[in-house]
């Protein structure tokens, strides 16, 4: 990070701060302030050398008194990826921001965006701990929240997938969701800020991407309005996830073999999340959402049986969730295959 005093690179020694410069420090550093709760918390900044990500990098290192430092993740997907990561070490290097290029341990295989995300997130993790970052930043703004808000309104999603992207999620933080693409890429152009396009976000064969395209001449809604009601969304979840724990107190019972539902009197948002916690007591991780959870709600409210995952749940005055028994192996299938 640049010392007290210095120039920032691309403003001339003497010069005035432009007014539009000046609102998005404050911005950002009044974000940043009020999601880590300090005014000198270590950050780590996930920079992947797009324009988005390059001025976060440039507004953070002129706006935040506490120690920054910056990581770019090489998913090694790209020829280039090597050249950008290389662009943003030489960046961070002007402005006196330690820099990290970060590389899978393993090729990404799957699905590639939503692999090289959890990956990239790992890897964020990880070199959070090895440099001592209380935080790691990522650079989602206005325009990604409107977009992802409308890709799972698409997909019916409810309250929770509606809140989109959340400012703060663990100690992963969005400080730039009140500024629009466009502010980003503005500053990198008034301040010869260099940056790098990926290839993939043209790629059509993307659902963001197609969604991205079709919002490009749609404006009867304001992103930064969209963005206020996810924010209020977020803010509905937490209430949910409050008023969850403390009706599980008394009515939900975790035992060693299971978990029992005492009471299932609930409005429906918060049975699904008692119901939730009980499935995820017996598998931890399983998390079914939409119709699934809702088939499973539906059996039990009948009095009935039924399974997901290797759950076994069990309707009735109290609602029972077990591991289920093995399967025994299918002796028929064996004796056709000697």
């Amino acid at each position: 990070m640049l010392p007290p005093g210095a120039c920032p690179t691309g403003w001339q020694p003497g010069a005035a701060v432009p007014d539009a410069n000046n609102d998005r420090l404050t911005q950002v550093a009044g974000a940043l302030a009020a999601l880590t709760g300090a005014g000198d918390a270590a950050l780590l900044l996930g920079v992947s050398g797009g324009p988005d990500s390059m001025a976060m990098l440039d507004l953070i290192a002129h706006c935040w008194t506490g120690p920054v430092s910056a990581a770019t993740v090489d998913h090694g997907l790209r020829p280039e990826s090597a050249d950008e990561a290389a662009m943003v070490a030489r960046y961070c290097a002007k402005l006196g921001v330690a820099h990290a290029t970060l590389r899978p341990d393993a090729p990404i295989t799957g699905s590639v965006q939503s692999a090289a995300r959890a990956v990239r997130y790992c890897l964020l993790e990880r070199e959070a701990e090895r440099c001592g970052a209380d935080f790691i930043v990522t650079a989602h703004h206005a325009d990604d929240q409107f977009e992802t808000m409308l890709m799972r309104l698409a997909r019916g999603s409810g309250v929770d997938g509606l809140a989109a992207v959340r400012a703060r999620n663990g100690r992963v933080i969005r400080p730039l969701l009140r500024l629009r693409k466009t502010d980003l890429e503005r500053h990198c152009a008034d301040h010869a800020i260099p940056f790098v396009r990926d290839p993939s976000n043209a790629n059509a064969d993307f659902d963001r991407v197609r969604m991205r395209a079709a919002l490009a001449t749609f404006d009867a809604v304001d992103p930064l309005q969209a963005v206020r009601s996810a924010a209020a969304l977020a803010d509905a979840v937490d209430a949910l996830d409050w008023i969850t724990a403390r009706e599980a107190a008394t009515a939900v019972r975790l035992e060693r073999d299971g978990a029992t539902l005492t009471c299932h009197d609930y409005p429906a948002a918060l049975l699904r999340r008692l119901v939730l916690r009980c499935l995820d007591h017996v598998q931890p991780g399983i998390a079914p959402r939409g119709q699934a959870l809702g088939r499973v709600i539906i059996a039990l409210q009948a009095g009935g049986q039924t399974m997901i995952g290797d759950v076994l749940c069990t309707g009735g005055t109290t609602w029972r969730f077990v591991r289920a028994p093995a399967r025994r192996p299918d002796r028929s299938a064996a004796r056709a295959t000697e």
